[in-house]
């Protein structure tokens, strides 16, 4: 479906109506199973989520909230994959309670993934906390790694939803890129 037409069917699912919001979701599947596999690629092998069931699972999140008004697709998109990583997160703290016992800390061995930042292997807890870190310290920065490197957006469509030049989303994340390496590489 063109951008526009999601973007007409987001507009019309705030209303709220079951009907739209299956259709969003045959709509939006493709892209959100891409998202999710994108995720699941950074992940153990041994895994119990599959990217079905980490898009359902977003899915019944992304509508849990009925006042949720999504601008366009690139929002509805980056939102989504904000949700997923939620999700997983989530995920890893259920399995390393589960583990290791409540409260303590993994090894660096559970819920590795390929960071897209630095492209070492580390744990989504890890990389999850080093992002909230880094949303106190500069939101924006946050925020436009989020979208472009778990929202699969391009630079161009970050610059569009944050309303900047393609060049200075191209300079936050590397400040971002920047800060997120000295942050991990400090955990390890």
């Amino acid at each position: 479906m063109p951008g526009d037409g999601l973007t007409a069917l987001l507009g019309r699912c705030r209303a709220g109506t079951p009907a739209d919001q299956e259709r969003l979701l045959t709509a939006a599947q493709g892209e959100l199973r891409r998202i999710a596999g994108a995720y699941m690629r950074r992940e153990r092998q041994d895994h119990t989520l599959q990217p079905t069931a980490l898009v359902n699972e977003a899915y019944l999140r992304l509508f849990k909230e009925q006042d949720v008004a999504w601008e366009n697709r690139a929002h509805f998109f980056g939102i989504a994959a904000r949700v997923m990583r939620q999700i997983l997160v989530d995920h890893a703290r259920k399995r390393r309670a589960q583990k290791r016992g409540v409260g303590r800390r993994a090894d660096g061995s559970l819920s590795k993934l390929a960071d897209p930042i630095s492209g070492h292997d580390i744990d989504a807890l890890a990389l999850h906390e080093a992002l909230n870190d880094l949303a106190l310290f500069d939101p924006r920065q946050a925020e436009i790694v989020e979208l472009r490197y778990f929202g699969g957006l391009t630079e161009a469509e970050v610059a569009t939803i944050k309303g900047l030049s393609p060049a200075t989303v191209r300079r936050e994340v590397a400040a971002a890129r920047f800060w997120l390496g000295r942050r991990l590489q400090a955990d390890r």
